[in-house]
């Protein structure tokens, strides 16, 4: 039996405590195991900065996932992910003020998986 070895987790993600509660909804709903699910925070190409957002539950983590214990969820992120989400700050959208983007405090899209609620993050703005 072998066993696979997982990246050393070196980002730090935070979730408010609202989006904290709603992801672990999402999940219940999904009937997944939370100790197998987790929330899949990710950078993509694209969107007006260069880069789009990537927020989905997921069953389990892929083999080369970092995977955080934050809050008491699971958050998986990808290595290429990692570098630009050190310090993110995960907020949910709360009315239509929540669509506004400031230098500090990019707008999330690609929201998939029921995690529809959840598109703000707070992180440096990349350039």
């Amino acid at each position: 039996m072998s066993t696979t070895q997982r990246p050393q987790a070196t980002v730090s993600i935070r979730l408010t405590d609202r989006a904290n509660e709603q992801v672990k909804r999402f999940i219940e709903q999904e009937q997944v195991p939370l100790e197998t699910a987790g929330l899949r925070v990710a950078v993509l190409p694209g969107g007006c900065s260069g880069f789009k957002y990537g927020l989905n539950v997921e069953e389990r983590p892929l083999d080369d996932d970092m995977v955080l214990e934050t809050q008491g969820l699971r958050v998986f992120v990808d290595a290429f992910s990692a570098q630009y989400l050190d310090g993110v700050t995960i907020v949910p959208r709360a009315g239509a003020a929540a669509g506004a983007r400031s230098p500090s405090e990019p707008v999330a899209s690609g929201a998939h998986g029921g995690t529809g609620g959840l598109h703000r993050m707070q992180a440096p703005r990349f350039t």
